[in-house]
């Protein structure tokens, strides 16, 4: 049952445990870690409760933050901050951090915003920092699964702009930032989180 007083994504329940499983290894070593498209808030509650001994810091478009807040005042963490208004095509409103996290982000954004996301990291990622990004890829131009054909489909029925994208595309614009890919992980729902480390 969704919560009353916060935004409520079923598919955040459902992946929240396989995502942290990965964090916990992925993030073993950092102190903090920036959170880029929270939605409804659900992760940073989850992976800050999960990963005390760093600080997660939530980030999003204006109209989500006070969803992350409602979820961010229940949860009562010292290690979850208030969340950080963020436009990847804006000015990012932190200059530096260790580590970077999001989920199910670039096949909603533009392609555009991908290389703008891509272009902020560059500059905030610290030497040797992690980035893991979570969501559904294709191979090779090819679609993983009957399901993520579909699912591509209806992104792009929704906004044109949006959908699966290739791997490939993301490697290069990760090459691009300074960073290499350190681990492609099996999720389920044939979903993927690719872990990037900053740094040859």
């Amino acid at each position: 049952m969704a919560p009353l007083n916060k935004p409520f994504s079923q598919a955040c329940e459902n992946n929240k445990q396989p995502i942290l499983t990965v964090l916990r290894e992925a993030f073993a070593e950092v102190s903090s870690v920036l959170e880029i498209g929270s939605g409804t808030g659900q992760h940073a509650a989850h992976f800050a409760a999960n990963l005390p001994h760093l600080v997660w810091q939530p980030s999003d478009q204006r109209e989500y933050l006070d969803g992350i807040s409602a979820w961010r005042e229940d949860a009562g963490l010292g290690n979850l901050k208030r969340p950080l208004e963020l436009d990847v095509y804006q000015p990012w409103p932190i200059t530096s951090t260790p580590a970077v996290f999001s989920a199910n982000t670039v096949h909603i954004m533009h392609w555009s915003g991908v290389e703008a996301l891509f272009t902020g990291m560059r500059k905030v990622l610290e030497q040797d920092g992690v980035f893991c990004l979570y969501g559904p890829f294709n191979y090779e131009g090819r679609y993983t699964s009957d399901s993520n054909a579909r699912f591509d489909q209806w992104l792009k029925a929704r906004d044109p702009g949006s959908g699966i994208r290739d791997i490939e595309a993301i490697l290069s614009l990760a090459d691009g930032a300074g960073m290499r890919l350190r681990e492609d992980h099996t999720m389920p729902a044939n979903n993927r989180l690719l872990e990037f480390v900053k740094g040859r």
